[in-house]
């Protein structure tokens, strides 16, 4: 196994007016499951392929263990790429899709099929080695794509969205079953997803990429707990963190009746801004009695019903403006469209960013 490590590597496409992924600073752990994540366009299919060597690094470097990979060839790379759309020979039996790179490798027949029923035992793909890819559900597919990964034995695994032609029902288990068998096998991988429900659940550790800039690379607690910027706070969680513009005032902010306290050193923080954000997730509000000077109220809008639990998406003045909400309420106290609930963020929960440059300020701790 090895570590994997991105030197400010950086790739910009002919004729583009930015790079794709710029200056892309990461050290992977030997055995670590590190997740990309971020919206379409970001870059980070572009910086898992520059891992594998199909698309070029224009400037910076990229290390697996000891070695410059830089500018070697994909083959000679030591990995193996799962894909989002599996990429199996359609005429070719499941043994023979996971073998076929051991076979061009001039393997001989009898370790080829070892490996092969190893493979297939670990992935419960024994009964399915004589059938046709056509013959298997997606899920299975994608098992065979795994499967064909594992047999080689490689130093990293690299992963590029191998989920998202499942169904919903079907990706909640695959991944499950992949998480579980990276920890199993102890090989480094780096796995690429737009779904922060994903890399929250999947990864050691998440990297957030925007236009082709590192966000932030941290624990997913970490990163939901104390995102790094605005950015990061919107796009990790699910329903997303409610984010809304307000003024400053003596000893903190106003949010609402609520006063969020912010120390006169984080202030300072915010430059010359007048406003900064504040930032509370829709699971830390507390619903309070009507009439009390703290809560904030919403109007009920739409309702997500969940069994264990719902959210209310509603509308709320604030500073005289309508603002947008999501509150997440117990499951058996859901309110009724048009009803209005009265709710404060719950102490010490609260996130603070610069409005300008969009850092954060201050976060629950």
């Amino acid at each position: 196994m090895a570590s994997v490590t991105y030197d400010k590597a950086t790739r910009i496409y002919p004729g583009a007016d930015k790079p794709s992924v710029n200056a892309l600073d990461l050290d992977i752990a030997d055995g670590e499951f590190l997740v990309l994540v971020g919206p379409s366009g970001c870059g980070k299919s572009t910086s898992l392929r520059m891992l594998a060597g199909l698309e070029d690094v224009n400037d910076g470097a990229i290390r697996i263990g000891d070695r410059d990979v830089t500018h070697l060839p994909p083959k000679d790379r030591d990995i193996a790429m799962v894909f989002q759309n599996y990429a199996l020979y359609p005429h070719m039996t499941v043994a023979e899709n996971m073998g076929f790179a051991l076979k061009i490798a001039g393997v001989n027949k009898s370790e080829i099929r070892t490996k092969v029923e190893e493979a297939a035992k670990i992935l419960d793909l024994t009964e399915y080695l004589d059938r046709k890819p056509k013959a298997l559900s997606g899920g299975q597919r994608q098992r065979v794509a795994m499967g064909r990964a594992i047999v080689r034995q490689p130093q990293v695994f690299l992963m590029d969205e191998p989920l998202s032609n499942l169904d919903a029902k079907l990706r909640v288990s695959t991944r499950t079953q992949i998480a579980g068998l990276q920890r199993r096998l102890g090989i480094t991988t780096v796995y690429v997803t737009h779904d922060q429900t994903e890399a929250l659940t999947m990864g050691d550790r998440v990297a957030v990429l925007k236009d082709g800039v590192l966000q932030q690379v941290d624990t997913p607690r970490n990163m939901y707990d104390k995102p790094a910027n605005l950015f990061v706070a919107g796009f990790i969680g699910s329903p997303a963190m409610n984010l809304v513009e307000v003024p400053l005032v003596d000893g903190g902010v106003k949010f609402g009746g609520s006063v969020v306290n912010i120390s006169r050193e984080n202030l300072v923080g915010a430059g010359s801004d007048k406003t900064v954000t504040v930032g509370v997730r829709p699971e830390h509000f507390q619903i309070v009695p009507a009439g009390g000077i703290e809560g904030v109220a919403v109007t009920v809008n739409v309702v997500e019903e969940l069994g264990s639990d719902g959210f209310v998406y509603g509308t709320t003045k604030i500073g005289g403006e309508d603002k947008d909400l999501v509150v997440r309420v117990p499951g058996r106290q859901i309110p009724a469209r048009g009803e209005t609930i009265h709710v404060v963020p719950i102490a010490n929960e609260t996130h603070v960013f610069a409005t300008g440059s969009g850092v954060r300020l201050s976060v629950c701790d």
